[in-house]
């Protein structure tokens, strides 16, 4: 990575559940931790714009989950509840109490199950741009990958000409600093990409058993969605709105990348959320 986000984000490896996972984190700081997790195909890079003033009030840390970016694989772990439950064993092994979680995209999901089995490990969610309804409401390549009898089509492609048009296409405003472009694409390479499709092709089994889980969540979950997502629209937040008791739900003016290409909206709303907000909702 270029000096600049090697300073910004202190990038290392370490052993969690007998896999290295690929993490970030900010300068020491006592209140308002914040685990993020990578979007997918992206790595944890993908909160290079919103980590300064992020870490300006919270201790951050930020990882590819197994699978993705470039943390180890571990198939019984690609699937939305195993993912959860390695996040809060995760957690433990840092010893960080309660945290909020900001979970864009695959990591939705997992952090939705995490509250669900867990409750008194975290303190909220930050989630969105993630498929979390059922029936399912996912569209474009998505949908294809979910789709797909198997594994094979995935396989076959060059995820540096597949994936590298996809996010260039996919982000309206944000250019991609050529050393996280090339992460993004060095994470998914050698059938990373393939192996990582299992995650969402779970999709179908286990986001019906999420959706009788979503009224028992009682924790503070702010929603983040885009209107222009064409791979998980917004009703993917009005579905999760409406069954969990206490979220708010903000629907951005951009495409599926707003963690990227409205940054600075993005980081305000997570920033007044963790400050204080989350323990207003519903009220």
């Amino acid at each position: 990575m270029s000096t600049t986000s090697s300073e910004v984000m202190h990038v290392r490896f370490r052993t969690v559940d007998g896999i290295a996972i690929r993490y970030a984190e900010s300068d020491e700081r006592q209140d308002n931790a914040i685990l993020l997790t990578n979007p997918w195909p992206e790595s944890l890079y993908a909160f290079l714009p919103i980590w300064q003033t992020l870490s300006q009030h919270s201790y951050l840390l930020a990882i590819d989950l197994p699978g993705f970016g470039q943390s180890e694989r571990r198939n019984d772990l690609l699937s939305p509840r195993a993912m959860g439950e390695f996040l809060i064993r995760l957690i433990d092994e840092w010893g960080r109490n309660t945290p909020h979680i900001v979970a864009p995209d695959v990591g939705t999901s997992a952090a939705l199950f995490a509250a669900a089995l867990h409750p008194g490990k975290l303190r909220s969610l930050v989630i969105g741009s993630g498929g979390t309804a059922y029936p399912l409401q996912v569209g474009g390549v998505l949908k294809d990958i979910i789709d797909a009898p198997d594994l094979e089509a995935f396989r076959a492609i060059d995820p540096r000409v597949t994936l590298g048009a996809s996010l260039d296409k996919g982000h309206e405003h944000y250019r991609l600093p050529p050393e996280v472009r090339e992460d993004y694409l060095k994470s998914y390479e050698g059938g990373r990409f393939a192996e990582s499709t299992r995650c969402v092709r779970s999709y179908p089994k286990a986001l019906p058993v999420l959706g009788e889980l979503l009224p028992g969540i009682q924790m503070p979950v702010q929603l983040i969605f885009s209107h222009r997502d064409d791979l998980v629209p917004p009703i993917n937040g009005e579905y999760l709105h409406e069954r969990l008791p206490n979220s708010k739900l903000d629907i951005l003016d951009t495409g599926h990348y707003a963690w990227e290409d409205v940054a600075d909206q993005y980081a305000a709303i997570i920033s007044a959320w963790v400050m204080g907000g989350y323990q207003n909702t519903g009220a």
